[in-house]
């Protein structure tokens, strides 16, 4: 007679430890159901719709003649930078902090290539730009969207690896905010 009451026990037992896992599962479907869905929170602005570079043969040509590759040989993401006219201080200390936000990925840095569209600054080869980001041109001038028209300003575009523009940041974005985001992309 007393196991019993030790089966009704233990059965009562797995009851609870069931429900204490299937509870948030339930609370899980019921939110979905109601048409709630969490927000993540993005510095930048998400590109709609949705271009690929790659696809469309958008073409940038790099200071030594060569086509940058949309696709790369390892999956890495392309932030490109797009300067205002006349990029002198403040773009140099934009694009300064961008460089520091690759290179704040640490092992994760390669994972991530630094492109420059535009005019150089003209103290690009003192202030060591040259070291950390590829200088090119937009050929048929199809970013010129994202550029932006005040003068002394830099806007951003990230690349996935295949050649789909992610998020731009336009003139006057948070580069830390750019770093944020980066190191949820790029793990």
């Amino acid at each position: 007679m007393t196991t019993q009451p030790n089966q009704r026990a233990s059965r009562l037992k797995f009851l609870l430890v069931v429900c204490l896992f299937a509870a948030p599962i339930i609370a899980a479907a019921l939110l979905n159901l109601s048409g709630w869905q969490p927000t993540g929170k993005g510095y930048g602005a998400p590109i709609l719709p949705q271009r690929n570079f790659a696809q469309e043969h958008l073409q940038v040509r790099l200071a030594d003649g060569q086509p940058w590759p949309w696709r790369d040989s390892s999956p890495r993401l392309t932030l490109i930078a797009l300067a205002g006219p006349d990029c002198a201080a403040h773009c140099v200390e934009v694009l300064t902090k961008m460089a520091a936000a690759r290179i704040t990925l640490n092992n994760n840095a390669p994972r991530l290539r630094l492109l420059y569209l535009g005019q150089p600054p003209a103290d690009a080869a003192t202030n060591g730009m040259k070291n950390y980001w590829a200088l090119g041109t937009d050929v048929d001038r199809r970013l010129a969207a994202y550029r932006p028209a005040t003068p002394d300003s830099v806007s951003a575009v990230l690349v996935e690896s295949d050649g789909t523009a992610l998020t731009r940041y336009p003139a006057g974005f948070d580069p830390s905010g750019l770093r944020k985001d980066l190191q949820k992309v790029i793990r």
